[in-house]
């Protein structure tokens, strides 16, 4: 803490105290970004401390948007962990969900590296959903997956990394591990439709060749008029980034007419002038499918995620915690436990299920490679290490979808543009019976259907 705000709260004017109230705020989103939970703890217990001084002393006109603030942090804080895991004493333990080379999944040996990601823009504006400074849980949760662990931390990481079957990680010269930068990476915070044009023009540009652009969003869905068109770039609506109506004739309205559309809503053929060079998409909305038949115009490697649009009816009060798509992307056991209601479990049982999912990573990786029918897009992508990541992790969550009898219907399982093959991939046997076992493990296999009830 700098020497000349200790003596902050004894100055006449609350110019100075003001300034150590947000050098707290922005100290505790860095510690968010590196993980450091009981440093963030410890800093919000003296925000709140420095609030209390705050008001006492100036009795501020601000003193309700500080109070705002500390219950934002604490409500971010509270949600980020919808299962916690515990160790022997009952005490909860902060996992890292950050890329390392010990939970990277597995590529078939000889596999080709087209693509590598270097640009990326994490997009969020979810109405319900918590949120500290311009950073949604989502938005949290995406640039954690999005992360490689520092070399220097992978001693300490003694969880959520357990190697999958034959996935050692790579050295160099025998003796050090390969070290690869993070990609580039933008947060766009409820962005208007111009700014987020603009970094998606930037990202765009920096793209070098070689390089490939993931485009993250999750946010509120904006019906289109379908029943007008089949214009499948504009009429099947999008997902709004922005809620500000300025401008807007119709901002009084409560409808307004059906060719008026979202000035601050991203369709489909907003994206298109950027599939001019290698992109992939993951969409985490209630109008998810707007993008489900996005066209390749350029003929460049172009692939999306798409998330469910709907979820079943005891889940639906929880969107303030984050999105499921996004969970499941994130922490595909976390995910697991969340459909399951399980709210706790303890470290050793964590780790046990983890293996699991980490031969399911290894299998699903093999499935993958050998499909002949599988888009040639996704190979592309393949060889990129986050992109695998996530490409592996949408199957999980698909089949977990799908076998989990709460789940019933097309509109609750998540899609891919392009579709990815049913009978070799999705539908595949074995990966079917290694979600079940991470179900029997947990004890709630009465939750899923037998394999045969989903053929």
């Amino acid at each position: 803490m700098r020497a000349y705000y200790s003596k902050a709260n004894k100055e006449e004017r609350p110019d100075l105290m003001v300034k150590k109230l947000r050098y707290y705020a922005r100290f505790i989103v860095v510690c968010l970004l590196l993980k450091k939970m009981k440093l963030v703890r410890d800093l919000v217990r003296e925000l709140a401390k420095q609030i209390e001084d705050y008001t006492q002393i100036y009795e501020p006109e601000d003193q309700l948007e500080w109070s705002l603030v500390l219950g934002e942090i604490k409500a971010f804080i509270e949600a980020d962990v919808p299962v916690n895991v515990v160790d022997v004493d009952s005490s909860p333990i902060v996992l890292s969900h950050r890329l390392t080379p010990l939970n990277t999944p597995p590529m078939e040996q000889g596999s080709s590296v087209y693509l590598t990601l270097q640009e990326i823009l994490i997009v969020g504006n979810c109405y319900e959903q918590v949120k500290f400074s311009e950073l949604t849980l989502d938005m949290f949760r995406m640039l954690q997956t999005l992360e490689r662990e520092p070399q220097e931390d992978l001693s300490n990481q003694l969880y959520d990394q357990s190697p999958a079957p034959g996935n050692k990680p790579g050295f160099e010269n025998g003796d050090k591990i390969n070290k690869r930068d993070n990609p580039h990476k933008y947060l766009l915070y409820k962005p208007t439709f111009s700014q987020l044009y603009t970094f998606l023009a930037s990202g765009f540009k920096e793209l070098p060749p070689g390089g490939a652009m993931l485009v993250y969003v999750s946010a509120d869905g904006s019906l289109g008029n379908m029943k007008e068109t089949e214009d499948v770039a504009f009429d099947f609506g999008g997902v709004v980034t922005n809620n500000k109506r300025e401008g807007d004739a119709f901002n009084n309205r409560t409808k307004r007419p059906a060719h008026i559309k979202e000035m601050h809503c991203l369709h489909p053929g907003d994206v298109y002038p950027f599939t001019r060079k290698p992109l992939f998409l993951i969409i985490d909305s209630d109008n998810s499918t707007a993008f489900q038949n996005f066209p390749n115009l350029f003929g460049q490697p172009m692939a999306c995620l798409l998330s469910p649009e709907n979820v079943p009816a005891t889940m639906q009060d929880q969107h303030q915690k984050g999105n499921l798509f996004t969970m499941f992307l994130h922490s595909p056991l976390m995910g697991f436990c969340y459909v399951c209601s399980i709210v706790d479990i303890p470290i050793a049982l964590w780790d046990k299920c983890q293996g699991h999912i980490e031969k399911f990573m290894a299998e699903a990786s093999k499935v993958f490679s050998r499909s002949r029918s599988l888009d040639h897009a996704f190979m592309q992508f393949y060889g990129d290490d986050f992109l695998r990541l996530l490409m592996l992790r949408f199957i999980f969550c698909w089949i977990t979808l799908r076998l989990h009898r709460g789940f019933k219907g097309p509109s609750y399982y998540p899609t891919t543009q392009p579709p990815l093959p049913e009978d070799e991939i999705l539908h595949q046997a074995s990966l079917h019976r290694l979600v079940m076992d991470v179900a029997s493990t947990l004890e709630v296999r009465g939750l899923f259907g037998d394999l045969t009830e989903v053929d």
